[in-house]
């Protein structure tokens, strides 16, 4: 009796759940636990965690629903508390949960996990709603490329819970499938100069640098002594300049992580799980070159395809995918019914700034696009409030600038992307707030038209509704893409080709630095000196995203947002002295300075006003300008104490 007891007891496996917030994680753990549940505190924090328990077969499983993460970076009190239940608890297996219908997102904290080197199962849970999107996951090519199990389920349906319980029970002593391949091409791993054939036993490989000072830090752990049965994990950390890990392992990191590569990893971990469009563009970009060479094309004509064409408008398309979530977002808000409520809503508030609650739609609207958002303004009958509408609309962060907020604030910004990147909206919201409010108090009030408006019912979105708006911004992207940048990137390749000795492989000789570098003394106080980045400024005021298509010209960078492409870019941008605070000033420039051409060509019809037209430019140009150079020189006098 006491041995068949003590044999149930080795059946016991610990299991911790592990996932974003908001994958259905606890949704998942309840439907497994039910009502045996027993909440804890973490001794000294309010950080819960949530243990039941269940038996499946001959298996007993003790599970943990630990708090949702992003990473295990150790910066939040949750990925700090989550790191060491996992790195000093007796965990047998780790089930990351993952929502599938954002499964890029999802799985870089998989890779984290991953990483530490215990056994990990990826829960794709939310096939449900995978399946209503008409989405498909390739569940042989995924657990091929992370060497772990995956597998799919809905917690909210309770459907492949046995089968993942089963994995469970199976993967206590399998940290990864036998084999691994690996989505990098074959050229990445024979040009590879390390030493050792990662790509053979590990999931996530890095680049040599890296590799090559994991190895270093590896022997310098072993030279103290330092016991770990993952010294990979911790050289990894140790390269992060991770806090907690450097207090732990006190080695000498001179001469080998001087500085801290978490940016890197994060890029060379996103690229692992993204790239298809990258892949495809520098497929198609070879393609195109060894076919025109083939042919014996001159030189001139092959640059113009493959370096200005190609690299301009891919540069750009890697983006759609934020673009279409932008647009999604705003699709269901105004299928809703939310935006007419808003509208009432800030009529107050509005009013006070000297604006109709009208002014809130067409300054909605330009997160999404400044053309329809300035038409959107016809809908205020007094011409004064239109005019101001229309000057502080622009200052709304349209979906074109995204992609320069994606670009410096990954490359410039490591963990702090997303906040530099979500600041530029609050900040162009905050400053059209005070230009309308000063222009309300300097220009004459009159009389405010009071607020009619029908308020419609909330209602689910409409499906088709919601494909169609989406699809028709998408399809004007993409217009933009295939006429406004395609024309910008070949007059952006000519001045940075031609000089008035003709075509120059030296572009410091070339039209555009001419320009360039006569009009940057002006914007040295802003940060922005280089002559390079006046010509993308100016590139911008065809479109704001050809800026984006200018630097992956002017530098010379095929893929500009891939991690390679990013570093290549950070690196020559930082032995110019560009640093962060550059980067930052640059990226409120953009957001403030004269829209582009088509929003200039909607304002002049609007207005019917040449005078108010060229006020407009000339009033964003230099809010741009005085915003840029405050915020430069304060926060230079700040880093200099």
């Amino acid at each position: 009796m006491i041995q068949e007891e003590n044999h149930r007891e080795k059946q016991e496996l610990k299991v911790g759940f592990v996932g974003n917030p908001n994958c259905g994680k606890t949704t998942l753990f309840n439907a497994y636990t039910g009502a045996k549940l027993k909440v804890a505190n973490w001794p000294g924090v309010t950080v819960e965690k949530k243990e039941g328990a269940m038996k499946y077969h001959d298996h007993r499983f003790k599970l943990v629903d630990l708090p949702g993460i992003y990473s295990l970076t150790s910066y939040t009190m949750e990925e700090k508390l989550t790191r060491q239940f996992i790195l000093d608890s007796e965990v047998d297996v780790i089930v990351d949960v993952a929502d599938a219908s954002a499964l890029e997102r999802n799985l870089y904290l998989t890779l984290q996990l991953i990483e530490l080197g215990k056994p990990v199962i990826l829960a794709l849970n939310m096939m449900d709603i995978v399946e209503e999107r008409g989405m498909e996951i390739d569940m042989h090519r995924l657990p091929e490329m992370l060497g772990i199990p995956c597998i799919p389920v809905s917690a909210r349906r309770r459907t492949g819970l046995d089968i993942l319980m089963h994995t469970v029970a199976h993967h206590k002593e399998k940290c990864r499938h036998n084999s691994i391949v690996h989505q990098h091409p074959n050229k990445v791993e024979e040009e590879s100069s390390h030493a050792h054939e990662h790509h053979h036993e590990l999931t996530m490989v890095y680049s040599d640098e890296i590799e090559d000072k994991i190895d270093v830090l590896i022997d310098r752990m072993m030279e103290i002594e330092f016991e770990t049965e993952n010294y990979r994990w911790y050289a990894l950390k140790l390269l992060e300049h991770d806090e907690e890990v450097m207090n732990l392992v006190p080695i000498d990191l001179s001469g080998i992580a001087d500085k801290s590569y978490e940016a890197e990893i994060i890029h060379q971990k996103y690229d692992f799980l993204k790239g298809y469009f990258e892949v495809g563009f520098e497929s198609f970009s070879s393609m195109v070159l060894n076919g025109l060479e083939s042919l014996g094309t001159s030189e001139i004509l092959i640059s113009l395809l493959v370096d200005g064409i190609i690299a301009g408008v891919g540069g750009i398309l890697t983006f759609l995918p934020n673009i279409f979530i932008l647009f999604l977002a705003l699709a269901f808000l105004e299928d809703s019914g939310y935006m007419a409520r808003v509208a009432y809503v800030m009529d107050g508030l509005m009013g006070k700034l000297g604006l109709s609650g009208r002014a809130f739609i067409p300054m909605i609207l330009g997160f999404g696009c400044t053309v329809p958002a300035v038409m959107a303004s016809r809908a205020l009958e007094d011409m004064r409030d239109r005019r101001r509408t229309v000057l502080v609309t622009p200052f709304m962060s349209c979906s074109a600038r995204l992609p320069i907020y994606v670009l410096f604030s990954q490359m410039f910004f490591g963990r702090y992307a997303m906040l530099a990147a979500f600041s530029m909206y609050v900040i162009g919201l905050v400053i059209a707030v005070i230009s309308a409010f000063v222009m309300n108090k300097l220009g004459n009030k009159g009389s405010m038209s009071p607020l009619l408006i029908e308020l419609p019912e909330y209602k689910t979105p409409n499906k088709r509704t919601i494909i169609i708006y989406v699809w028709d911004k998408v399809k004007d992207y993409l217009t933009k893409a295939g006429t406004t940048i395609f024309l910008a990137s070949i007059v952006i390749w000519f001045i940075l080709n031609f000089g008035p000795q003709g075509m120059t492989e030296d572009m410091s000789q070339s039209f555009g630095a001419i320009f360039g570098k006569f009009l940057s003394p002006i914007l040295v106080p802003a940060g922005l000196g280089l002559w390079q980045v006046v010509v993308a400024l100016i590139s911008g005021l065809a479109a704001k995203e050809v800026v984006v298509s200018s630097f992956s010209v002017l530098y010379g960078i095929a893929n500009i947002s891939s991690g390679e492409g990013m570093d290549n870019l950070i690196n020559l941008l930082s032995s110019q002295n560009f640093t962060a605070i550059n980067a930052y000033s640059f990226m409120l420039f953009c957001l403030l300075y004269t829209p582009c051409v088509a929003t200039i060509a909607v304002v002049k019809r609007e207005l019917n006003s040449t005078k108010w037209t060229i006020f407009s430019i000339l009033f964003q140009l230099s809010v741009a300008y005085l915003v840029s150079v405050l915020f430069f020189q304060i926060a230079s006098f700040i880093t200099s104490l």
